[in-house]
């Protein structure tokens, strides 16, 4: 290809020829944000590199966080994509794409579990929060499953090593066998500070009081407590809590009898102090309130002897205006849902006959609940409509006794038999039934007012629900079969540090955009708002090309736009990470990214 250029003394043609063009995106911005995070230092650190290994498992680390932020983290694809991506020069100078096999990154996961999952990821969680001075008022917590495919050993070889086995399938997978991916993150911004893989049947009320005794071993300062859905919510886990003084903050559930009882004292108070109020979500829409007070009760726990007691408890018991309209909504649209079926059951029962009335009357105590039910199971009556029997007397015309025609005169023969009747009635929803949540704590008033109890536990739903979310797609690690359960837990446990990367990246962006009142091209024109996920595709276009220019050696960066320089200094790394992303041979001086220095450099 040719191409004309000028300049003040001369014309020239020079002659440009295109060898490779890699399409780099985002993984550049990753690598640079685990440089700074020092995540290959750290490892090394636990795990020496042997001399014989071409590739360090902090390295090994490296290439398979990029993977999976690349949407492929097949152990045997890995060498492939980061070549195809022009990734393998920038993670280590000389690493070819056969060091990267996945034999070799196999033996990394088997090393991490012996170095302690935990241990690893914990070095490198506290590093995030010191790094990029992320504060940790309140730690969230929550479980999940993750399904595998394939055959797996009933017990694991490896003390410690999660077992798969079939069990409660949040994924409603019941077919597979999974293992529970237990995690903690920070409230701001979501952070993943702790990881816990357990065996796949294990039970979540089991599970909360050692995952809370693993943040304690953090030791993160000013954290004023943990926050957790209603599994949190038992005896055990209300004893561990007093007992070691550690601040809880989990939703009651509905079948609780001191929910039941503080939702009724809740709807016979005139009115409740106001909490927090937040504008509409669009501009018809009335502002959302939440009001709320605090109780005293004595509820049962459980200390580490075994031992039960009585003990008083703190209740936060909110209504909120915004929950109230969904549940009328929500309540509506199944009542008519219902309504359909209760009609055709009705027109059911009404086609029914009867020859006695024994017959009639035990069919109405099966439709009303009073008798048993299929394999065993009482049947449930219905929810949003009352349904009523009753048996009327009735005749029906039969078969002749005798062949041949009748007389004119005869009259049609007849059976007299029962039929049953139904009335529906429409239950009705009374609205101050609506709206209603309540939070326990083991928090003081004093430490806490009510309001912050209320906003630490709506953060949950910001900031450990997305992470797991993405963890489920488009991190799902289901399609992978790695035999061993040790190479499953230490694979989650990447998969969970790329949810650190990811986060930091999407927290960092939001905050420089909002402190320095810039904005993005996002889905639907500008925001300061982005996800991760809409600023890793803000890359796609970024890609590298290799040539030469009259012979010489060139490389240029292209699809480069301002706004990507900008998310880099958002991260806190070096500009140069995309300026020109090569090995130092082949690239501009200017724009050569600063690999030998160290992992410090890249910040």
């Amino acid at each position: 290809m040719l191409l004309l250029g000028a300049d003040y003394n001369r014309r020239c043609i020079m002659a440009i020829a295109v060898q490779q063009i890699r399409p780099v995106a985002h993984l550049p911005l990753v690598l640079g944000v685990l440089r700074r995070l020092e995540v290959a230092t750290t490892i090394d650190q636990l795990i020496p590199p042997h001399p014989a290994h071409m590739l360090s498992c902090g390295r090994g680390v490296e290439a398979l966080v990029l993977a999976i932020l690349d949407g492929d983290h097949a152990l045997y694809k890995v060498g492939k994509r980061l070549e195809e991506r022009g990734m393998v020069a920038l993670l280590q100078p000389g690493l070819t794409r056969a060091s990267l096999h996945d034999y070799r990154l196999g033996h990394i996961l088997d090393a991490l579990f012996a170095a302690n999952l935990n241990r690893v990821f914990g070095a490198i969680a506290l590093k995030a929060l010191e790094v990029y001075a992320i504060s940790t008022p309140w730690l969230h917590q929550d479980t999940t499953t993750i399904v595998l495919y394939g055959a797996y050993e009933d017990e694991p070889k490896t003390p410690g090593a999660p077992r798969p086995a079939y069990g409660h399938s949040k994924d409603s997978r019941d077919d597979l066998k999974q293992v529970l991916l237990s995690l903690g993150v920070s409230g701001d911004g979501g952070i993943p500070l702790r990881v816990g893989i357990r065996d796949g049947n294990r039970s979540d009320s089991v599970e909360t009081p050692l995952a809370i005794e693993e943040c304690l071993a953090l030791g993160l300062e000013g954290v004023r407590g943990i926050v957790a859905d209603s599994k949190a919510y038992s005896r055990r886990t209300l004893g561990l809590c007093l007992e070691q003084g550690i601040g809880l903050v989990t939703l009651v559930p509905r079948t609780c009898t001191v929910r039941q009882e503080l939702e009724a004292w809740g709807q016979q108070q005139s009115i409740l102090p106001l909490l927090v109020e937040k504008p509409g979500r669009t501009k018809a829409e009335a502002p959302r309130r939440w009001h709320g007070q605090s109780v005293f009760r004595q509820v049962e726990v459980e200390y580490s002897a075994g031992r039960v007691a009585q003990e008083e408890l703190r209740f936060v018991v909110v209504h909120s205006s915004q929950l109230a309209q969904q549940q009328a909504q929500s309540y509506a649209a199944a009542q008519a849902k219902e309504a359909r079926a209760v009609a055709a059951h009705v027109q059911q029962v009404q086609g029914q006959w009867f020859a006695c009335l024994p017959d009639a009357e035990a069919a109405i105590g099966a439709y009303e609940g009073r008798c048993q039910g299929r394999r065993g199971r009482r049947p449930r009556p219905w929810r949003y409509h009352a349904v009523s029997y009753g048996i009327v007397a009735a005749t029906r015309r039969t078969r002749r006794a005798r062949r041949g025609r009748p007389a004119k005169t005869a009259p049609p023969p007849t059976e007299a038999g029962y039929r049953l009747v139904g009335a529906v009635e429409t239950l009705t929803n009374p609205e101050e039934d609506n709206g209603w949540t309540v939070l326990a704590t083991t928090v003081s008033a004093e430490r806490c007012a009510d309001a912050e109890v209320l906003e630490a536990y709506q953060d949950h739903n910001t900031t450990v629900e997305p992470g797991f979310r993405w963890i489920k797609n488009p991190a799902a690690i289901s399609p992978v079969w790695l035999e061993k359960p040790e190479r499953i837990a230490a694979l989650a446990m990447l998969t969970v540090v790329g949810l650190l990367v990811y986060a930091v990246i999407q927290r960092q962006v939001r905050l420089y955009l909002r402190e320095h009142e810039r904005h993005i091209p996002g889905n639907k024109g500008l925001t300061a708002t982005p996800t991760a996920a809409v600023v890793f595709a803000l890359f796609t276009p970024v890609m590298l090309v290799y040539g030469t220019v009259d012979n010489i050696p060139s490389l240029q960066v292209h699809g480069l736009q301002d706004y990507h320089l900008l998310i880099c200094d958002a991260v806190g790394i070096a500009q140069a990470w995309y300026q020109g992303a090569a090995t130092g041979q082949n690239s501009l001086p200017r724009t050569t990214p600063p690999l030998n220095v160290g992992s410090s450099a890249s910040g």
